[in-house]
């Protein structure tokens, strides 16, 4: 790392994590690090920003590798488990082969009970549930305890996957990522990001875990970005971003400069895919006069 003199204050962004994480941020001190934790379904602290609306997530259809326990009451010979196979049908007495895939289990079962009523049974009724998820999967990204393909099971919601995934690690930073597969969200757009604090409860928070998700859903619990402040500044370190960081915030956030420090800055990006490492000169004094921008570092 390059270092100043005793009269410069320099400023390390340390870039190690995906491009696609990028956000703006601001700095606390880095905590010490703590056992994992699963998001609750109060979660904490208010977000950065309102997150999009969603759309209203459709029920779940039944497809391939679905496990469904079909029960016709007073008749336990029709009454069987049965998984929905490559065709989208399932294999029952007296009907046999019937396609299913597509369907929600209302739909499912409304069908199961139209068929037994036209040429078997008086008034039968049918009951239909599903034993086991196996057709629909969100894959879980990042940050958390056990990331991987995790299971749709109906009106699936982000806390019930993030609980699935063994919750944050302690390297995340509360900021999650979504990119939808099928559908978009208010607005059309098919990504969008939501933000958890570590205080108190939000009502948008509690929004945000409530959404449903849709097969093909990628969340992504993105890691926290750092920067690092060295030279003349009262208290140098490492500290977490967390919001719209400049030079003049990361700077004051490190106590400010020391009675030697002066205002001549510099700022060393650190490209992670690359390696390229990027040196900005930044005069405070000039950014103070309103002679130049306060340079974000992300």
């Amino acid at each position: 790392m390059i270092r100043p003199g005793p009269a410069a204050a320099l400023l390390a962004v340390l870039a190690a994590v995906t491009a696609a994480a990028q956000a703006p941020r601001r700095p606390s001190p880095t905590p010490s690090p703590s056992p994992p934790r699963a998001p609750s379904p109060t979660p904490p602290a208010p977000p950065v920003a309102a997150a999009p609306v969603p759309t209203p997530a459709p029920e779940y259809r039944l497809g391939a590798g679905d496990v469904l326990e079909v029960i016709v009451f007073g008749n336990d010979d029709l009454s069987r488990t049965t998984t929905v196979q490559t065709n989208g049908a399932i294999s029952l007495p007296l009907l046999g082969e019937v396609p299913v895939a597509g369907l929600t289990v209302a739909e499912a079962k409304q069908k199961l009970t139209s068929l037994l009523a036209r040429d078997f049974l008086v008034n039968p009724q049918v009951d239909l549930k599903v034993k086991e998820y196996q057709s629909q999967f969100v894959t879980v990204l990042g940050e958390v305890n056990s990331p991987g393909r995790k299971g749709l099971r109906g009106r699936t919601r982000l806390i019930d996957v993030l609980v699935d995934a063994g919750g944050f690690t302690p390297r995340a930073s509360g900021e999650v990522a979504i990119a939808r597969a099928e559908g978009t969200f208010e607005g059309g757009g098919r990504t969008m990001r939501l933000r958890f604090g570590s205080a108190s409860p939000s009502a948008i928070d509690q929004i945000n875990l409530e959404l449903v998700l849709r097969n093909g859903d990628i969340i992504t619990a993105l890691p926290k970005f750092y920067v690092t402040v060295e030279g003349e500044v009262n208290r140098p370190g490492r500290y977490v971003l967390d919001g719209d960081l400049t030079v003049t915030g990361a700077i004051s956030t490190a106590g400010g400069l020391t009675r030697f420090g002066k205002n001549d800055v510099q700022v060393r990006r650190i490209d992670s895919q690359t390696g390229r490492t990027t040196i900005i000169a930044v005069d405070l004094k000039d950014v103070r006069k309103g002679k130049k921008p306060d340079p974000p570092l992300l």
